[in-house]
């Protein structure tokens, strides 16, 4: 999800009144009314946070500080990856704030990863591609993900195994067969991502694929693609017939 320019928040929140509720809004410019009467499809993402917020601080509205939110962290992407920690240190976000939106974003990612632990993974391929991209894309260091699958290719557990700096990471084939051994897995998919937002695979990577591929195959757990995160949906190696 792309953050609306700066200017576009400007036209959004030109007409709000000093306050920090909802409430002292006019009615047509509710986010709460606007979605009853035109449906969730109608808010910006702004909007949307701010129903979630419901209050702003004294001088500056609800709308205002869900705009602000969605700039610092560069959008809902970016919101539903930060920490505690990067979240307390929004003023106006207290504690019920926090757990109130980390709450929702988590039910996200759920909704996301649940029918991958269901079925096999390749038959929901768009999702597969949507929880990567929400879990990694955006990230400011590369790191090395696997997604550790069952005899029917049902999602088991998807885990970083190792962080890196903003232009490589260093992966272990050894620390990775231990874990799918550990989790009984029978199959693997790579993820890694390229904080550049290129996702085309570098030789690097092609032959960190093979060296994985083939230490995992030595205790039958067969390799089945490798996704690089970047801007945009994941690049998948086998799509590309580098697998």
């Amino acid at each position: 999800m792309v953050l609306p320019p700066k200017a576009d928040m400007t036209v959004l929140t030109a007409d709000f009144p000093p306050s920090a509720s909802l409430h002292a809004l006019a009615p047509a410019l509710r986010p709460r009314e606007k979605l009853r009467d035109l449906g969730p499809a109608a808010l910006a993402d702004a909007e949307l946070l701010a129903i979630l917020l419901r209050t702003g601080l004294p001088g500056q509205p609800v709308l205002h500080l869900a705009c602000e939110l969605l700039d610092e962290f560069g959008g809902l992407d970016g919101l539903m990856r930060a920490g505690q920690d990067e979240l307390a240190r929004i003023k106006g976000l207290g504690p019920a704030k926090r757990t109130t939106v980390q709450a929702v974003l988590e039910i996200s990612r759920r909704v996301f990863r649940r029918p991958l632990s269901r079925a096999p993974v390749f038959e929901s391929a768009g999702q597969v591609r949507d929880y990567l991209r929400i879990t990694y894309g955006g990230l400011e260091s590369e790191c090395f993900a696997v997604m550790f699958l069952d005899i029917r290719h049902r999602l088991i557990a998807l885990e970083t195994l190792f962080q890196g700096t903003v232009s490589h990471t260093i992966a272990y084939p050894r620390e990775v067969v231990k874990r799918a051994l550990a989790l009984n897995a029978a199959a693997a998919v790579l993820v890694h991502n390229h904080p550049s937002g290129h996702a085309e695979p570098s030789p690097q990577d092609l032959t960190l694929t093979r060296a994985m591929a083939q230490a995992l195959a030595l205790v039958d757990v067969k390799v089945l693609d490798h996704f690089i995160v970047g801007a945009g949906d994941p690049v998948s190696m086998t799509d590309l017939g580098l697998l």
